[in-house]
């Protein structure tokens, strides 16, 4: 058995997939593919970070011939920021080493080197290819292990089934029938989920690149996936391919503080709302937490869209657990559970006479009644105050969902879940 480790074969303006080589190679070769989503916050990522692996019965030098070659046909090279990687390893994933099933658990959390990538495959005698800097190593790497890590962590896998396009296609605009995906994406529900936003309207599972990829299906059973997939509407498809894939599992939050928290990184932070929400310029909605006496701000981002709203509803002293990458000392928040409300605010007492809000009688002298009916109050009382959100957890709309956050129709989660579907 032979481990195939593909990445960074794709162009941000030019488009490709590296799924699709991967799904060639796996008609290359036979076996199985596995779409592995890494470090969200990496700076020079295409979209959603995806490295591939093929598990195959084919011997190591076959399978590297043929991973090399399809790179070298449909890698975008003439990108100077595409560097793909190929690494290919002898055995089977449960033969993989501790140490590389180490460098997956880094690879979806911390930014990484090739040159460390390069160090790790010789010693341990991993075939390896690199174009151009070479950073494809740092996926391809991730992938080999992926399968080891998964299970090493209790990693819930989930499924995607990705329809490409015949390729004189490519780059022209997609033809998917939205009333076949919507019936499509409701009878699934919640089998099969993040396919399409219900209140946007926005065909969730139709990207928007130049590239080979039609449609991609999510899910949790391969069989409701293909199913749900074979229901679409659309254009002709040149090839389907399954891979199982680390999606929607939240498997790059670690657990954090705000005091250690770093850029670069995703996070499940616990801590206290500490200033008031505020709507600024472009809808971009802010906030302070704290943690003792370390600060730091999060941010809900216009694209959330909805999700301000919950956002917005928060007060100072609520008690939070905030999900998110940092980047510029500012985490950007993909799901929030509210932990505890604040219920009561301290104010300024009502006259029990005439109802009238009391005035100060002066510094430490309590309030008194502005009218005539000389009443007093020795200072502020609670008031019980209306809110507008509930205990448990807010996510982001599918439209605006990283590919590896979790959903929370899937479960799993600590506290009463309001999914977004």
């Amino acid at each position: 058995m032979t481990v195939v480790g593909i990445d960074d074969t794709d162009s941000r303006e030019r488009g490709m997939c590296t799924t699709y080589a991967a799904a060639r190679l796996r008609e290359r070769v036979g076996g199985r593919c596995l779409l592995v989503r890494l470090n969200p916050a990496v700076p020079y990522k295409t979209r959603g970070n995806a490295a591939l692996a093929v598990v195959t019965d084919s011997d190591p030098e076959t399978a590297f011939d043929a991973a090399r070659e399809l790179v070298e046909s449909d890698a975008e090279l003439a990108d100077d920021r595409t560097n793909p990687g190929v690494v290919v390893a002898s055995g089977s994933p449960a033969d993989v080493p501790p140490e590389v099933a180490g460098w997956t658990d880094r690879a979806m959390r911390e930014i990484l080197s090739p040159e460390a990538a390069r160090d790790i495959c010789e010693r341990y005698g991993y075939q390896t290819a690199g174009w151009e800097t070479e950073q494809g190593l740092v996926g391809a790497l991730a992938a080999v292990g992926a399968e080891r890590a998964w299970e090493r962590a209790g990693v819930d896998t989930s499924y995607e089934i990705i329809s490409y396009r015949e390729r004189d296609r490519w780059g022209t605009d997609r033809r998917v029938d939205a009333d076949s995906l919507f019936a499509a994406a409701d009878a699934h529900y919640p089998t099969v989920w993040d396919t399409v936003d219900r209140t946007t309207g926005d065909l969730v599972a139709v990207p928007h690149t130049p590239g080979p990829v039609l449609h991609a299906i999510r899910g949790d059973d391969p069989d409701a996936t293909r199913e749900c997939a074979r229901a679409v509407d659309s254009e002709a498809i040149e090839r389907r391919c399954t891979f199982e894939t680390n999606q929607g599992t939240d498997a790059h939050l670690a657990s954090g503080t705000l005091e250690t928290a770093r850029d670069g990184r995703s996070y499940r932070l616990d801590a206290t709302v500490s200033t008031a929400p505020d709507t600024r310029e472009g809808g971009h909605v802010f906030l302070e937490l704290a943690d003792g006496e370390a600060r730091l701000n999060a941010a809900a981002f216009a694209p959330t869209g909805r999700f301000r709203d919950w956002v917005r509803a928060l007060r100072v002293g609520d008690d939070v657990t905030a999900c998110g990458e940092v980047t510029d000392g500012t985490v950007k928040l993909e799901k929030v559970a509210v932990r505890s409300l604040r219920e009561t605010e301290r104010v300024t007492p009502e006259c029990p006479e005439c109802g009238r809000r009391m005035e100060s009688a002066g510094r430490g002298q309590g309030y008194r009644c502005r009218g005539d009916c000389g009443t007093t109050a020795s200072g502020k009382v609670d008031q019980e105050i209306a809110r507008d959100i509930e205990v448990g957890w807010y996510e982001v709309p599918p439209h605006a969902r990283r590919h590896v956050a979790r959903p929370l129709i899937r479960g799993g989660f600590d506290a009463p879940v309001h999914p977004e579907s």
